[in-house]
């Protein structure tokens, strides 16, 4: 038998998308705006990183060549290899949304092929009687924000007066979701993700994906400092996934990072939490040791979309980038006969472009592991091939939606 292990490089997209100008985002493209930044000097932080951007392990996978595929261009001061290894190609969405359950969903097999409920831009992101509703039911003085903004903002904006009043931070995005964020002291971890339990009972008529449970610490605007017990509350995929078909052939899907609460714990044998990218891979590369014949282990890094693409962070999403890649030769060291490892990204966010949200954009593939023959995939016309491709190699039988590219 063999072992399957799945990284999602949180909005690690490559641009290209064919249907970006339906989002407002013909152009965008992560990949290859950072590279872009970075070898004009615009992506150097002192301390941080400087020069041109380096991801020679990625690039050796194919990274490059599927940024070709993608957008007709190599991202630019990045040196091509002369030779590449595994699998590698670029894989355009079908699913409606540029969100993390639509991409997670398709990559395993079940597009989004319905309209997310989303909020209004205006003065007052929710309707009033949304808001009365969780107020009586959670039992609330009132609520702060009620509108679209990032994170860190929202906290530093209202952080204060959340711990003077007892009212709990609510705000959304372009994207389908309802945060709420709170002090872990101040107002209680428990009680924020029971509020947010609540919540995804009132938002269901609405279609909204995902409640989204937000902690921080800190007594200060200054010291205000989101922490690792995030909460993603969403609804369940609307048909059976890769997960849910790998466990009822009794295998295991060890989840690590967010993937638990992207899937609704649905499809999910095992939890392994971790907060940041260093400590998901050191968390990944525990359980690849522990992985049995036939698991499947599946990895969120969340940093480069949370961090980094959100808050238009050049040099940060740079520099986590070069980080994730000197730490791959220690996954590679982990691989036994029968292994395969597939990279890809569930959208992107492009942290040079307009706003503050995701971007529309094809993502990479890069397929290795002992066995796995070197060659161009090409462009694939769904996420699902990637799930396929899982099905097939770890044995079961294929799903309703994509093709595997073995």
């Amino acid at each position: 038998m063999a072992r399957a292990f799945l990284f999602i490089l949180d909005s690690f997209g490559i641009g290209g998308a064919p249907d970006a100008p339906a989002y407002g985002d013909d152009g965008s493209d992560t990949l290859g705006h950072i590279a872009e930044f970075c070898a004009a000097g615009a992506g150097d932080r002192k301390g941080l990183r400087q020069g041109p951007l380096v991801l020679p392990n990625m690039s050796a996978l194919g990274l490059l060549a599927a940024a070709k595929l993608a957008t007709g261009k190599t991202p630019d001061g990045m040196p091509v290899p002369e030779r590449v290894f595994g699998l590698h190609g670029a894989a355009s969405e079908i699913s409606r949304g540029k969100d993390t359950p639509s991409g997670h969903w398709e990559i395993a097999g079940t597009p989004v092929m319905f309209d997310w409920g989303y909020f209004p831009q205006g003065e007052e992101a929710f309707p009033a009687d949304l808001v009365d509703s969780i107020c009586r039911e959670a039992h609330l003085p009132g609520i702060l924000g009620n509108c679209h903004a990032s994170g860190t903002e929202v906290i530093a904006r209202f952080g204060e007066e959340h711990i003077r009043t007892g009212k709990p931070i609510c705000y959304t995005s372009t994207d389908s979701v309802f945060q709420i964020a709170a002090h872990e002291t101040h107002f209680g971890l428990d009680r924020l993700l029971k509020l947010c339990e609540t919540v995804r009972g009132l938002v269901d008529p609405l279609n909204i994906g995902r409640v989204i449970a937000r902690p921080f610490i800190g007594e200060t605007v200054q010291s205000f400092e989101r922490t690792g017990n995030r909460r993603d509350y969403s609804v369940l995929p609307p048909e059976p996934t890769l997960l849910d078909r790998l466990v009822d052939q009794g295998r295991k899907v060890h989840a690590v990072g967010k993937i638990g609460d992207i899937f609704a714990h649905q499809g999910v044998t095992r939890v392994i939490k971790a907060n940041g990218n260093m400590a998901l891979m050191d968390a990944t590369l525990k359980v690849m040791d522990e992985a049995e014949d036939g698991d499947l282990v599946f990895t969120n890094f969340v940093d480069f979309d949370m961090l980094y693409g959100h808050r238009r962070d050049v040099p940060g999403y740079a520099a986590a980038l070069e980080a994730f890649d000197r730490r791959l030769p220690e996954v590679h060291r982990k691989l036994k006969p029968g292994d395969m490892v597939l990279m890809t990204a569930d959208h992107g966010c492009d942290p040079t472009w307009r706003g503050t949200d995701h971007t529309r954009e094809r993502v990479p593939i890069m397929c290795f592991g002992p066995g796995v023959r070197s060659r161009n995939i090409g462009v694939r016309n769904t996420y699902a091939d990637i799930g396929e491709t899982i099905a097939a190699h770890l044995g079961i039988a294929p799903g309703r939606i994509g093709r595997s590219f073995l």
